[in-house]
């Protein structure tokens, strides 16, 4: 485990002879120096690896039970030098019973013995012909390749970094599964050892199963199935290796491969663990079963040869992955129409002022109102869209904004903010050719008055066009665009925001229109409160500024899903982004999003309502509870020391 808290584990797919001990056993030797070469702390093989799966009567045989101890030793012998810890599947007597088990074996010990539980006796598979049920068997330690072993199903192995449990094939198919239980007492990884043979259909239904253990169990979840080399008389091995953690598919093998086949991948264990402790019915779970007793076993220190990463880290981290385009969207769009459409119904309000400044947010906003009207049966002419052009307003916006109102079919008003301010400003006795914060929060105060002001004319509601990524950095003025009745985007990221409006713009069918969104996710984001450049360009870019806003949401989303610190999430950005940022540069936005994440707190205290999109929100009614003046001392000091 690097000191970030990942995990490296591999499941095997090794080569495989029906009933040749031998072989097999120099197989699975050959995987585990492969794996340990890697760095892999933990390897799990498939369901009776030694013999193969499908001996069948074979299994009662007395030379063929001696024959797989015979080898199992030899395993353990010859890799007594390695720190790996190898979990393997061998079929075991325990005195008048044979049981379908799992050795778990490093540096020349076996640790323990975990027994299949649940044994199949229906469709393809008949073990109870063979085996007998851990359930049924009495023996709590065995002899075994001249070693005294504990043999429980329910039974924790804790190394130095972790703690893993063991459960076989069918055993995850149960209603409740023990993989659920040894998660609740403590293991932070489940290895499945299995021999899963394929049908129509089949596969996907064990991916969704072993994504929704992992998910709901709050585990890493390693699986080894068998594959080509067992017996194909009646059924078929695909060779299923996948590896999860929480829900999410980290690594898989290639199904009907002919080859033998190393799946590596990394646990994030930290993760886990900080998932547990924010979820408090984890922990009443694990109360509730508290009679169940474990067999806990030490091990010695596992591999950490290379604490380097092959797990994929997502640049963007928002964007949804898991569903169609379409479906994301649509499922977006729609959380945010339903939240607008209670607020207008509970209000009896009948009209909305939308700021429109030709800029991402806005265009966004825009887009949910109009869906909520149709939704409503309201009349678009109740969207009051509203342009303020000031001193930092280019042309390229503020056409941008023109065309979209016309092009939805909503009541514009164009309301310069120019003359008022330079008022204001002569009031404040504020030199208007210095741009300091007096002079930018001074307009961006004055359009938000205008639209609170003609809401009430208009009994209207003004609709809130800041985001998540804003709300984190604090990119907003306080009681100016941070404040409004009802915010749309207030959960909803940057990136996101991009991804959706280009989706809106790929479904429509005027031209016009999806230059105009298009254009729109290509202007630089800027909030335009400075004079542009002589050439009529925007001069204050948001990004040059605070820096670039994937970084920024990729910072978000890992401070705030997982609790990471700055030292974690500078190491999973220099893997997502090894080839765009350079890592001084990296260092450099990190230490200012921490700085301004504390620092402006206190514009997030005071939120007005707006619904939760995604997993991660900023209210501070809902999911971040912080008080306006703790320290960021910690983790400043964190972001120094980063090399």
């Amino acid at each position: 485990m690097n000191k970030f808290g990942f995990v490296k584990v591999a499941a095997a797919i090794p080569e495989v002879k029906v009933a040749d001990c031998d072989f097999n056993a120099k197989a699975i030797e050959e995987q585990i120096i492969i794996a340990d070469g890697k760095g892999v702390s933990i390897v799990v093989f498939p369901e009776l690896a030694i013999t193969a799966y499908t001996c069948g009567d074979l299994f009662l045989q007395q030379l063929l039970l001696q024959r797989a101890e015979m080898s199992l030793m030899q395993i353990v012998n010859n890799t007594r030098q390695l720190d790996i810890i190898s979990i393997v599947g061998i079929p075991v007597a325990v005195g008048a019973c044979v049981v379908n088990g799992a050795a778990v074996i490093q540096k020349g010990k076996i640790l323990g013995l975990v027994p299949k539980t649940y044994l199949p006796n229906y469709n393809e598979y008949y073990e109870d012909r063979w085996f007998t049920s851990a359930l049924e068997i009495e023996e709590k330690a065995i002899r075994l390749c001249g070693q005294t072993v504990l043999m429980s199903q329910q039974m924790l192995f804790s190394t130095p970094t972790t703690c893993f449990g063991v459960e076989i094939c069918e055993d995850v198919w149960t209603v409740i599964p023990p993989s659920s239980t040894l998660a609740l007492k403590g293991a932070e990884i489940i290895f499945n050892l299995s021999a899963d043979n394929e049908t129509l259909g089949k596969h996907a239904y064990l991916r969704s199963l072993l994504s929704q253990q992992s998910a709901k169990s709050l585990v890493g979840y390693v699986f080894s199935s068998c594959g080509f080399g067992e017996s194909s008389t009646d059924i078929v091995f695909g060779g299923s290796a996948l590896i999860y953690e929480n829900g999410t598919l980290l690594n898989t093998a290639k199904r009907f491969s002919l080859e033998k086949q190393l799946v590596v991948s990394e646990i994030d264990v930290e993760t886990i663990r900080y998932e547990r402790r924010a979820n408090q019915s984890f922990a009443a779970n694990a109360a509730n079963c508290s009679a169940k007793e474990m067999v806990r076993i030490s091990t010695d220190s596992i591999n950490e040869k290379d604490g380097s990463l092959t797990r994929a880290i997502d640049p963007q981290p928002f964007i949804p992955k898991e569903m169609s385009v379409d479906d994301a969207c649509n499922e977006i769009f729609s959380i945010q129409t339903a939240g607008l459409a209670k607020r207008l119904q509970h209000t009896n309000c009948k009209k909305v002022v939308i700021g429109i400044s030709g800029g991402l947010d806005s265009t966004l906003a825009l887009l949910v109102c109009v869906k909520t009207f149709d939704l409503l049966n309201l009349s678009r002419k109740g969207i009051i869209g509203v342009t303020m052009p000031g001193f930092g307003t280019t042309n390229r916006t503020y056409q941008n904004a023109i065309a979209m109102m016309q092009s939805l079919g909503i009541t514009i008003k164009e309301i310069s903010i120019k003359e008022a301010c330079i008022q204001h400003f002569k009031d404040l006795e504020h030199d208007i050719n210095v741009h300091d914060t007096t002079y930018e929060n001074g307009q961006a105060r004055e359009r938000t008055q205008l639209l609170m002001d003609l809401a009430n004319k208009h009994f209207g509601m003004v609709i809130g066009t800041g985001d998540l990524s804003e709300l984190a950095l604090g990119w907003a003025t306080y009681n100016g665009d941070h404040m409004s009745m009802y915010g749309v985007n207030c959960s909803v990221p940057k990136t996101l925001i991009q991804h959706v409006v280009k989706w809106v713009a790929s479904k429509e069918e005027d031209e016009a229109t999806k230059a105009t969104l298009l254009d729109v996710v290509d202007t630089p984001i800027s909030p335009e409160l400075i004079p542009a450049t002589e050439a009529g360009d925007i001069q204050q870019k948001t990004e040059d500024l605070v820096g670039p806003y994937e970084l920024h949401d990729f910072f978000l989303y890992h401070f705030l899903r997982f609790g990471s610190r700055p030292s974690k999430i500078y190491f999973l950005a220099q893997v997502a982004f090894a080839n765009k940022y350079e890592d001084e540069t990296i260092k450099k936005w990190i230490t200012i999003f921490f700085r301004r994440f504390f620092a402006q707190q206190f514009k997030r205290s005071c939120l007005p309502d707006g619904p939760k999109v995604g997993a991660i929100s900023l209210s501070p009614r809902g999911d971040w509870r912080m008080p306006s003046d703790a320290c960021s001392t910690i983790w400043l000091d964190e972001c120094k020391a980063l090399v």
